[in-house]
């Protein structure tokens, strides 16, 4: 099950290039169910996602190369490639009366996008439970919470038509 919260930004943090990037390109081969191709660096995966916003199914099966390379030329749409930074949240809020108690280290997820959908920047959080999703407080960087806004999920990015 992934729980994750999706939010633009205000600014890009300081010290960007601190942190761990990782350079993504991913396609869809369908989007209803989602079934999504990645390279993560050197790493190829095979996404299924179930339906749902702030909670979903979500499974991943390790692809190879070649595999990735053969199935890359079925995806629909565009070819989604961003950059990752993965940023330790420290000390994140949460709303008043929320145990954070055995909370797992919690991550920001930013994505950089390239063209097409360059100049966007999505800010994503994954959390253990929906109760900790739904009591997290977005850093001060953040600007919207856009979980619930199905033009910021990346399978309905990769369906945008772009004026030639």
């Amino acid at each position: 099950m992934e729980i994750e919260r999706k939010f633009t930004i205000k600014q890009l943090p300081e010290n960007l290039e601190s942190y761990p990037c990782l350079l993504i390109e991913q396609a869809y081969l369908n989007t209803d169910p989602v079934l999504r191709i990645r390279r993560q660096n050197e790493e190829y995966i095979l996404t299924y996602k179930g339906k749902g916003m702030l909670a979903r199914e979500e499974y991943n099966l390790p692809l190879n190369k070649e595999a990735f390379e053969h199935l890359r030329p079925k995806a629909d749409g565009n070819i989604i490639s961003k950059k990752r930074y993965v940023i330790p949240l420290e000390n994140p809020q949460f709303a008043e009366g929320f145990d954070k108690a055995g909370l797992p280290e919690l991550f920001i997820e930013l994505d950089i996008f390239e063209a097409p959908f360059a100049p966007l920047v999505l800010a994503e959080v994954e959390f253990p439970t929906e109760e900790a999703a739904h009591a997290f407080l977005m850093p001060e960087w953040f600007l919207e919470d856009v979980t619930n806004n199905p033009d910021y999920h990346n399978s309905n990015l990769s369906k945008k038509k772009f004026d030639s």
